[in-house]
């Protein structure tokens, strides 16, 4: 049977402690439980936390009762909350000389959604994305997903690589974690509500904090947050990052906690990619040049090659009652762009060898039918997901 008690006083001392778990830490190692902490002699309690008044008026009988009403809250608006002392809590994450002290959740499985025997993979980066860099992260969710069991991809809900990483995951059909900066009432971006309702209502998916109710984001509360992806994933993946940011960070923080750690090469002159070559250059991480390598080297040789369709096999299940020279069009117009990313269509032109308003002409039925993106400078790319 759960002891309420003690998790409302596992609670409190994460509410007390969020800044600095250590101090919080030494606490319930000084313990028999966490309840007895505010039970306990001030004299006692100063020779662990020091003479900082504003721990010592908080660690009172009174402070247990608002962290029982706090937590009867979060149980009625479906949210829960795994202490550092209980089976729910990340076991990686537990390892690590800094962990929170406590966890909010949402998710439609409780705090089961920590499995032990589960794979976390961590995926982060830029904010400022780049095709490349959707295309390689939803590459690199592909090929995880054939792991077995399935591993939880592991974010930080923000724009870019993260929502990225996140959607990929729920496509594939994969549990995905979303980490925020923010309390568990709070989505920021507003904009990803809706993605942030994917995933706490999607089974062995979270949205998951360590801090409490109201919490606004702020900046210095990004770093709490990207703690907990490195500490409780087996392996981050760095996909794109400038020179910083919170990718770097995380991917950084990930070393320190002795986790493996990968990063996704770029040009040497894109600052998006300046970050993970960085990285890489440093030996802090290793390079991915291959999805289904990332997957071995993870320790999954038996998982088998995905089959993937060629450029031609695509167009054919689009465009089979086509006349073989406009057909022989779109396919030269396709491959060109996914060779070429980035090019403009005057480049695909001159790739293909035809004239450039035909090309265009062809760019433009690829793009209706969503084979290929085009952006406000015409730059072209090619949808991978499709392959």
């Amino acid at each position: 049977m759960e002891n309420t008690d003690e998790k409302a006083a596992m609670l409190a001392l994460n509410r007390i402690f969020g800044f600095n778990p250590r101090c919080g830490k030494a606490l319930l190692d000084s313990f028999p439980d966490a309840r007895s902490v505010f039970y306990a002699d001030r004299s006692r309690l100063r020779t662990v936390t020091g003479p900082n008044a504003d721990y010592l008026d908080r660690l009172v009988p009174g402070t247990l009762d608002q962290a029982r009403e706090e937590l009867q809250h979060l149980l009625e608006t479906g949210a829960g909350f795994a202490g550092f002392n209980e089976s729910g809590y990340p076991a990686l994450l537990k390892e690590c000389p800094d962990p929170p002290l406590g966890l909010y959740y949402k998710s439609s499985g409780g705090s089961a959604v920590f499995r032990e025997d589960r794979l976390h993979i961590g995926i982060v980066g830029t904010r400022d994305m780049s095709s490349y860099g959707r295309e390689w992260c939803s590459l690199i969710v592909r090929a995880l997903s054939r792991i077995r069991p399935v591993p939880a991809i592991v974010s930080g809900l923000a724009f870019g690589i993260d929502f990225t990483a996140h959607v990929s995951a729920l496509d594939a059909g994969m549990p995905t974690i979303a980490v925020m900066a923010t309390g568990i009432d709070e989505v920021y971006p507003y904009r990803h509500i809706p993605l942030a309702k994917r995933i706490e209502s999607t089974p062995s998916s979270a949205l998951v904090t360590d801090y409490p109710e109201g919490t606004v984001p702020k900046p210095v509360h990004f770093l709490r947050r990207n703690r907990i992806i490195a500490g409780m994933c087996d392996a981050v993946v760095l996909v794109e990052s400038k020179e910083k940011g919170g990718g770097m960070i995380t991917a950084r923080l990930a070393a320190d906690y002795d986790r493996d750690v990968y990063a996704l090469p770029g040009r040497a002159d894109d600052i998006r990619s300046r970050g993970c070559n960085i990285l890489i250059r440093e030996r802090v991480a290793e390079a991915v040049t291959d999805p289904d390598d990332l997957v071995k080297r993870l320790g999954f040789e038996g998982c088998g090659t995905l089959h993937r369709k060629t450029v031609g096999e695509l167009l054919s299940e689009y465009y089979s009652g086509l006349p073989e020279d406009e057909f022989a069009m779109l396919l030269d117009v396709a491959e060109a762009v996914k060779d070429h990313r980035g090019a403009g269509i005057d480049e695909i032109a001159r790739i293909c060898g035809a004239d450039a308003a035909a090309v265009s002409q062809a760019a433009g039925i690829l793009e209706t039918d969503g084979i290929i993106f085009t952006d406000l400078l015409r730059r072209c790319s090619f949808n991978s997901k499709l392959l």
